[in-house]
This record gives structure tokens, sequence and C-alpha cells, in this order.
């Protein structure tokens, strides 16, 4: 079975994307800052904060995502129960904004994100059942 190209292939698009979500962040700050926007009277700093702050955290759990889904395939085990939480809520992040994306920024984001989604999903169900487990057999009826 391909799980392990799977799980290296969601790792890497996972860290490619964790840069730009910090980008994004980033100059969505600049733009608070350069127009000194406030939302319902909120001081505009605290405004430009809490807006790296979220590209930060954002940016560090999709590093921390990759890294799960790396370790699951150098070891082709799958991740445990932590690890698995962590990819479910990716799962669940990359599916709402790929539904908000289409009409905020187009087709191209709603694909990407649709893929990155699959990628996740398809590591998930690929590491599903651990494969080294041993199966119950049934005993033989009695004659």
């Amino acid at each position: 079975m391909a799980r392990r190209p799977i799980a290296l292939a969601t790792a890497v698009v996972l860290l490619l994307e964790a840069p730009g979500i910090v980008a994004v962040n980033a100059v969505m700050a600049r733009f608070v800052e350069a127009q000194s926007m406030s939302l319902d009277g909120m001081d505009p700093d605290a405004m430009v904060t809490g807006t790296w702050a979220l590209g930060i955290v954002s940016g560090a759990a999709l590093v921390l995502c990759a890294l799960v889904a790396l370790l699951a395939g150098l070891r082709d085990r799958r991740p445990g129960r932590l690890g698995r939480g962590l990819l479910i809520g990716c799962a669940i992040v990359h599916g709402v904004l790929g539904a908000v994306s289409v009409g905020l920024l187009g087709w191209e984001a709603f694909a990407f994100l649709t893929v990155v989604l699959g990628l996740i999903v398809l590591t998930l169900v690929a590491y599903g059942k651990e494969s080294g487990a041993p199966v119950a057999e049934e005993a033989p009826a009695p004659a």
C-alpha cells in the first residue's frame, strides 16, 4: 500500500503551507497597522498583535501536524491518539477554510485546500488500523 508516500507528501505540503499562513497574517497585520484599523473601538495595536499571534500559532500548528504525518510516514505506523486528534483538527480546519475560500478567494484556493484536506484524510485512513495487530480467530464449533 502507498501509506508512506501519502504521509510524507502530507508532511511536505503542510510544511510548505505553514510559512504561507504566517506570511498572509503578516500582510494582514501590516494593513491593519498602516490603516490604523480597529474593531468596535479596540486599540489598533491590539489588532496588529492579535493578527501576528494568530499567524504564528497557526503556522506552529501546521508544523506540528506536519511532524505527526512525517513521523507516521517514517515509522510506517499510525500516529498516537494525540497525533490523530491533531490531524483530525487540521482536516476540519482545512474543510471549513476550503468552503469559505470559494467566495472570498476563488476556486484555486478551494482546490488547494481540498487537496490538502484529501491528503490529511488519506493519511488518517491509510493508518486507520494497526497492521501488526493480531486478528482474533474464530474458535471451531463443537461437533
